[in-house]
């Protein structure tokens, strides 16, 4: 088990030291060393001119072509590859626009990767730009709210340092939004889950909780207690702010254990989650670790296997200390015996001359 946690940090250590992301919802005018950029072409209906990002005030059943300018000043024709990805949220309440393992969330009624399409791949000749085109159709019926995504770009086969042996894979991404009405929506948040598992290889508790309306929820503040059942004493707490959600999305919000063995049992949650507007919404959800749950990530978290090192080497060295004393009181011992037998002899010798 201690082998493949550590086979694992090493793959996420040399992952991490291999690539370099750089990720923007602007425009890219600057060569970024691989000689590709791009520009967001905006079209009449952008709402928001001042922004980087594709910011569009649309109309029921509407279709539409949007471009991003995409360059290469190379003297090698490149190929950039393309994703189209719904706006989540991660752990950090920070919102993903990029490709990304987070799940969908259940009220999320129109994805944006199913209404905005375009090539997943294309090529650009050496020292020449194409328009890349993004179809966007929207649905029938009237929609009242936000439906946002991102569009990634990165440019496949980047060049690696010879020197230094780390691969710079710079990838772009682009932010749409798309509107119909200008309807006040007040945020809704539905609590889902609470649960055990692990962050980053670390005991924690997770409160799994959505905002069910398409809208964008802002500085957003979250005030967690964990305790047992019937228990006031609080065991773990955390309080994270100026975080946001995208709409319709889920977040797995966690509270470490801090280094604590993970206890099976009965236990409750409090939640407490604030955000702009007086935006407030409060649970108390009671729930179980089971044996095998903590069984299973005690032998996972990587601070236990720490502690567990450092344990082991304090009773190595005590152990060590003990037999050093000991062998030193040994030698002692024998020096002062064989000095005594010296004095018995001289003592019988000189008796016997008498």
């Amino acid at each position: 088990m201690k082998k493949r946690i550590l086979t694992w940090l090493a793959i996420i250590l040399y992952i991490g030291m291999n690539s370099t992301f750089l990720f923007t919802t602007g425009l890219a005018e600057e060569d970024d060393g691989s000689g590709f950029t791009y520009k967001v072409i905006q079209p009449e209906n952008q709402h928001n001119k001042e922004v980087g990002y594709y910011d569009l005030k649309m109309t029921p059943g509407q279709e539409q072509t949007v471009t991003i300018k995409m360059n290469n000043s190379s003297s090698e024709e490149i190929t950039v590859e393309v994703a189209l990805n719904s706006a989540k949220t991660n752990t950090n309440g920070v919102i993903e626009y990029g490709p990304s393992k987070l799940e969908k969330d259940k009220s999320l009624k129109y994805d944006f990767a199913d209404l905005v399409k375009g090539e997943k791949t294309v090529k650009i000749p050496a020292n020449q730009s194409i328009d890349y085109k993004l179809n966007i159709k929207m649905p029938d019926s009237q929609y009242d709210g936000v439906i946002s995504g991102g569009i990634y770009m990165i440019q496949k086969g980047q060049t690696e340092s010879q020197e230094a042996m780390i691969k710079n894979e710079y990838g772009y991404l682009v932010g749409m939004i798309l509107t119909e009405t200008n309807a006040v929506i007040t945020p809704e948040l539905k609590l889902n889950t609470v649960f055990a598992e692990q962050q980053n290889y670390r005991n924690a508790v997770f409160i799994n909780y959505s905002n069910v309306t398409p809208v964008y929820l802002d500085d957003m503040t979250v005030d967690v207690q964990v305790m047992k059942k019937e228990s006031d004493e609080v065991l773990y707490d955390t309080k994270q702010n100026k975080m946001r959600m995208a709409p319709n999305s889920q977040i797995n919000f966690p509270v470490l254990m801090n280094g604590e063995k993970m206890q099976a049992g009965d236990y409750r949650a409090h939640i407490l989650v604030t955000a702009e507007n007086n935006g407030k919404w409060e649970w108390e959800q009671e729930f179980k670790i089971t044996d095998e749950e903590a069984d299973k990530f005690n032998q996972e978290d990587v601070s236990l296997l720490q502690e567990s090192r450092v344990n082991w080497m304090t009773i190595i060295l005590i152990v060590l200390g003990v037999l050093g004393i000991v062998v030193i009181l040994f030698f002692v011992v024998r020096f002062f015996r064989k000095k005594n037998k010296k004095k018995a002899r001289k003592k019988k010798k000189s008796g016997k001359k008498r």
